[in-house]
């Protein structure tokens, strides 16, 4: 089988095998590329048209316990300098998103236990009270069941839990041995029974990655069938042990979001920071590859270069407005519109 005739087979909403999906990635071409994402902007604007969702995106703390290795907040970063937002200074961000159009924000922290279930409870309920109609997404990492369905009761509507990778030997060499691939998966599947509209993701390029890995992620989303799907290129961080590893690339990203696309065609999919760090139109070219969201930030400019996930992030000196503008701008270019409205998934 040809790669176009696999393009063809996924195109029909017929899953591949992993085999071929690895095929796939490694018979990849300009042509393939190319009808690919022709394919893939056909099937998102069949649902969603030249809409592009943003998500105003609150970075509330860069505490966190774990000691991923490639993260630039890893608990063992001793250069890094750690802040951590108030519920004030976090639903006053909200409410200057609500101001200027936003209608979902994304509390993204690392797994800071200060935030107790109580503390964002209280937070939730407050940026619902203020912001009417607006979604509340959460990427708060690894919690307990109880501690998932205590969120989703206090109004949370969305929850981002990137898997990273969907093989274990792979997952073991980006992560300390107390982290589980087990219970990573099972967080992911306790979101989705409790109610949750479920995000999931990778890392391309990252350390020790092969196209075999990136076929059973590709599996993973097809089986799992997630709202939403952050892919984004892996850039290393001069304080971690990945730092001395090359970056993942915009073309193998956008191939793999023209994929995920025609995969599970209503899916949301961001075209991420990580891609406009490497590339200075890599968000375009992530639309242009069929991704229909984009999350610009929110955070206070005093932190925004302390929320160090990799060297080299984009954005960290432009006031909301001036971020959201910006946005716009680029998308007018290559024929899209930002919508002011909460961009939940349509099924079709």
């Amino acid at each position: 089988m040809s790669v176009f005739e696999r393009i063809d087979k996924l195109s029909s909403f017929h899953g591949l095998s992993v085999e071929e999906y690895q095929a796939l990635i490694e018979e990849r071409s300009e042509e393939a590329a190319a009808e690919l994402a022709s394919r893939a902007v056909s099937a998102r604007k069949a649902i969603y048209g030249n809409a592009v969702y943003v998500r105003g995106l609150i970075e509330i703390s860069n505490y966190c316990r774990n000691d991923c290795f490639y993260c630039g907040i890893r608990r063992s970063n001793r250069a890094c300098e750690r802040y951590r937002l108030t519920p004030e200074e976090i639903l006053s961000c909200a409410k200057e998103g609500f101001r200027l159009g936003y209608r979902t924000f994304v509390l993204q922290g690392g797994e800071d236990a200060w935030f107790t279930d109580e503390i964002l409870c209280q937070l939730i309920r407050q940026i619902k009270e203020s912001c009417p109609d607006a979604a509340v997404t959460l990427s708060m990492g690894e919690r307990d069941r109880e501690s998932y369905q205590r969120l989703f009761d206090a109004g949370a509507d969305r929850y981002l839990l990137r898997h990273e990778t969907a093989v274990r030997r792979h997952y073991e060499k980006l992560h300390p041995p107390e982290m589980s691939f087990s219970h990573r998966m099972q967080c992911l599947r306790e979101l989705r029974e409790i109610g949750y509209q479920v995000g999931a993701g990778f890392m391309v390029g990252s350390p020790f990655q092969t196209s075999a890995h990136l076929a059973e992620d590709l599996k993973f989303i097809e089986e799992f069938h997630p709202d939403m799907c952050g892919i984004g290129p892996f850039v290393p961080h001069h304080e971690t042990p990945f730092a001395g590893f090359p970056a993942g690339t915009v073309e193998l990203t956008c191939y793999l979001l023209s994929i995920i696309r025609l995969i599970y065609p209503p899916v949301l999919l961001p075209a991420t920071t990580a891609l406009g760090t490497i590339d200075p139109k890599g968000r375009q070219k992530g639309i242009l590859a069929g991704a229909n969201v984009l999350m610009p930030n929110l955070s206070p400019l005093r932190v925004r270069k302390q929320y160090e996930l990799y060297d080299g992030k984009i954005c960290t000196g432009e006031e909301s407005a001036q971020c959201r503008n910006c946005l716009e701008k680029q998308m007018e270019t290559i024929g899209y519109s930002i919508v002011t409205e909460r961009g939940d998934i349509k099924y079709g």
